[in-house]
């Protein structure tokens, strides 16, 4: 019988979710990857095995900008295993220019926010089937200060750091709403912000100015499998310590907004 804890971390080709499926697979966690390209998730696999060779790894290839894609992705994962015990909604972009997906909407809004949103609905049931069901949602300390249902998908207006910071902010918004929707069950919701980190993304947008891939996924593996917080939810992480997040994150009328919202931009694919 299998009885190490099985984790699974979107976008973890590259950067921080890479450097935790490594981190992780170390430390005798059964890892799914996830990433956009065959290619890349043979790659991380094949780059664990090299330095632990009996680790228990698979991947998935799954493209956020899909919908459809997000949906097929989590019927995969529910025919393969019969309980999850942390996701970790990980993958991200940021974009400089406006650009729609196939579902019509923004793309940094979608792949870092509204796929996430449909792949943890659609995959729950797997996390509430384990002792303690952990979610840990990546998000950043620049995340907005306001939001503008409106605006969501650059409609009035578009700048591509401002797309990342709402879709960072619709991703706290998601994680407090869900821990309370979520009180009554063992299954808890957390996010974070993982540092200012030299990943690609980083590099694109802002220049080399972060600090290494490794304190990323340090301080994403403390709220993932740290056994002392087993029990804490809803918070946002900064450094391993609970912080508080922007003023508009608590105001439960905007997480209910943001949820309505959501469930109607993906209500084809939740069932």
């Amino acid at each position: 019988m299998n009885m190490k804890k099985t984790v699974l971390i979107t976008g973890s080709t590259d950067g921080i979710g890479k450097q935790t499926a490594y981190d992780m697979a170390l430390a005798d966690y059964q890892i799914i990857i996830h990433g956009r390209s065959n290619e890349k998730v043979n790659q991380t696999i094949n780059e664990i095995k090299e330095t632990k060779n009996d680790a228990s790894v698979e991947g998935f290839v799954s493209d956020f900008e899909s919908l459809k894609n997000v949906s097929q992705f989590a019927e995969k994962l529910k025919e393969k295993y019969d309980k999850l015990d942390i996701l970790i909604n990980n993958a991200g972009v940021a974009l400089k220019e406006k650009e729609l997906t196939e579902d019509g909407y923004e793309k940094t809004f979608q792949i870092n926010y509204l796929s996430h949103f449909l792949l943890t609905n659609l995959i729950l049931d797997l996390l509430k089937k384990s002792e303690k069901g952990k979610i840990v949602n990546v998000t950043s300390m620049v995340h907005s200060t306001a939001i503008d249902f409106d605006n969501l998908q650059g409609e009035q207006a578009f700048e591509g750091s401002e797309a990342y910071s709402l879709s960072k902010l619709c991703e706290i918004l998601f994680t407090y709403k869900l821990a309370s929707s979520l009180k009554e069950d063992q299954t808890t919701v957390n996010c974070l912000h993982p540092g200012v980190i030299n990943t690609k993304l980083l590099k694109n947008h802002w220049g080399g100015i972060g600090g290494s891939v490794k304190e990323g996924a340090e301080n994403l593996l403390y709220v993932a499998t740290y056994e002392g917080i087993d029990q804490v939810t809803g918070k946002y992480f900064v450094n391993k310590m609970p912080q508080s997040s922007a003023t508009v994150t608590y105001e439960t009328n905007k997480q209910d907004k943001l949820w309505e919202i959501s469930k109607k931009m993906v209500e084809a694919y939740l069932k």
